[in-house]
């Protein structure tokens, strides 16, 4: 598939230096640029390679000015992160409509199940009785879809993604391989120096709009539902327990971990590796950073350490940490000048 400059840029509303006939047939990195490649200019740190680059044009914000000539055509946005994003989106759409459709005979589907239009259903997919699959779905091989799941409309189950039974995916999901949703909770009762298994009777409802990487697991609550609103973006290798609500438009980097029953805000962030204790309560629009400890519940702010604390008072206590081997040698010359 091909585009002129002239074609991306009324596509992305923006302005061109540089000669708008020429024709891009591919997307590539601005340090690996090749001929009709297009690239983008964001991080800073790049900017060395906007002189040296084989792309054929690139997106760069309207303020950059450039300290010498440049090879290739620049095409001039407010936000080249952005504009970028949208130009892979509509790549995506483009692709997505050329994309297979029908159903496999080598898949199993129940003879109650609910199968909607434009689907399509590889091979070795398991659909369960009285589950539905929406309009437009896709399921690659080896997907699970229990007994009375729902996935909704033009939502997407990427390979071994298992939806246990009575679990809900909305509308415009995307479910990335091995990813499990709604096995059960980590529910046990002590019992002479045993556990006895707490039956999780509950499901996953998730919303419209959900990304959820690979084998991330979200588990079944223990009665109710365990929530993930619309528009969550949630990372590869995650653990969402039972009974957890998350607030629209929050994000998971990868490896975090929320204990049962923790109520997450709307438009949250957490960072790689961030561990929440269960039954807390984070206040909508917080961002915690990467490997933090968050062990009580947190009022909107930014956050780090473990136990998390105030972003601004952990990096005062990092400066002093650092300084702890040059205090310690010299209160220990103090005590031998005694």
């Amino acid at each position: 598939m091909k585009y002129t400059v002239a074609q991306i840029a009324q596509l992305l509303n923006a302005e061109i230096v540089g000669d708008a006939s020429l024709e891009i047939s591919t997307i590539c990195k601005i340090e690996e640029g090749a001929p009709g490649g297009l690239t983008f200019l964001s991080n800073p740190k790049y900017t060395q390679y906007i002189y040296s680059t084989r792309a054929t044009a690139a997106i760069v914000n309207k303020d950059f000015v450039p300290e010498q000539e440049v090879p290739c055509t620049l095409i001039k946005v407010e936000n080249s992160y952005l504009a970028f994003a949208q130009l892979l989106n509509f790549y995506q759409e483009q692709q997505a409509a050329k994309a297979k459709t029908g159903i496999s005979p080598l898949a199993c589907i129940a003879e109650s199940a609910q199968i909607g239009q434009n689907v399509y259903i590889a091979e070795f997919v398991s659909v369960g009785e009285h589950a539905v699959i929406g309009d437009g779905a896709r399921l690659y091989p080896h997907v699970t879809v229990g007994d009375e799941a729902r996935v909704g409309a033009r939502t997407t189950l990427y390979a071994n993604v298992t939806l246990y039974a009575q679990c809900v995916v909305g509308d415009d999901c995307i479910l990335h391989a091995g990813s499990v949703i709604g096995a059960d909770g980590f529910g046990f009762a002590p019992q002479n120096g045993q556990y006895l298994k707490i039956p999780q009777i509950g499901n996953v409802v998730i919303g419209h709009h959900v990304e959820i990487g690979a084998n991330t697991c979200i588990d079944r609550a223990t009665m109710g539902s365990t929530k993930i609103g619309d528009y969550v973006k949630i990372d590869n290798l995650v653990q969402i327990a039972h009974n957890v609500e998350v607030g629209e438009g929050t994000a998971f980097a990868a490896q975090s971990g929320v204990a049962g029953s923790a109520k997450i805000g709307r438009h949250c962030i957490f960072a790689g590796q961030v561990g929440v204790a269960g039954h807390l309560h984070i206040d909508d629009q917080t961002t915690v950073g990467a490997q933090s400890g968050v062990t009580h519940s947190l009022k909107s702010g930014v956050y780090l350490g473990s136990p998390a604390i105030s972003a601004d008072r952990e990096r005062e206590l990092i400066v002093y940490r650092r300084r702890l081997p040059e205090m310690y040698e010299q209160l220990r010359k103090m005590k031998d000048n005694q």
